[in-house]
């Protein structure tokens, strides 16, 4: 297995960072703005990004949920063995606020329609706009794109981006992994 380094260490924060900038130009003051991670790895982001939103908007109470999309899944019928969920930690109503769905990957884009179904039961959103660290743009399924990227990789099916978080897998990183030929 290959292992390319995409990011990791400041840039991994300067990347977060530019992203948070981002949303405070198109979202201001977040009155009507909600963040919701997608399980399971999208929450690390989603945490992050409130964390660095709090921080440079001072005294700002940001919403943020987690959303479980499991039996959402086209998928998940699937699997073998037992489906196990985790659980939502929605305690606000999305409707009619703006929502910034965020995921750690963007692949296909099967994730993504998935939290946008569960995403209903939280009620109707204004708009819905979609956050990724890594856009694999060249491998979907489904006509989605996101609209805050932390960087775009081009890649073949057969490599895996290996998305790590320090308070998961004890470090910042993300690698390409790719079969050695």
């Amino acid at each position: 297995m290959q292992k390319r380094t995409l990011l990791d260490g400041q840039k991994f924060q300067i990347t977060i960072k530019r992203l948070c900038h981002q949303l405070i130009e198109n979202h201001h003051d977040f009155k009507h703005t909600v963040l919701i991670g997608i399980q399971p790895r999208g929450i690390y982001f989603a945490d992050r990004v409130s964390q660095e939103l709090s921080a440079i908007l001072k005294n700002q109470h940001i919403l943020k949920g987690n959303l479980d999309i499991t039996f959402f899944r086209d998928d998940f019928r699937r699997k073998d063995g037992l489906v196990t969920a985790s659980s939502n930690t929605i305690d606000f109503i999305i409707e009619g606020k703006k929502v910034i769905l965020i995921d750690d990957v963007l692949w296909t884009g099967r994730t993504i329609r998935a939290a946008m179904d569960a995403l209903l039961a939280y009620g109707r959103p204004e708009k819905v706009e979609l956050m990724v660290l890594i856009d694999r743009r060249f491998s979907r399924h489904l006509p989605i794109e996101p609209n805050y990227i932390g960087k775009q990789v081009d890649c073949v099916d057969s490599q895996k981006v290996k998305v790590s978080w320090q308070e998961q897998d004890g470090e910042d990183k993300v690698v390409l992994l790719s079969e050695k030929h």
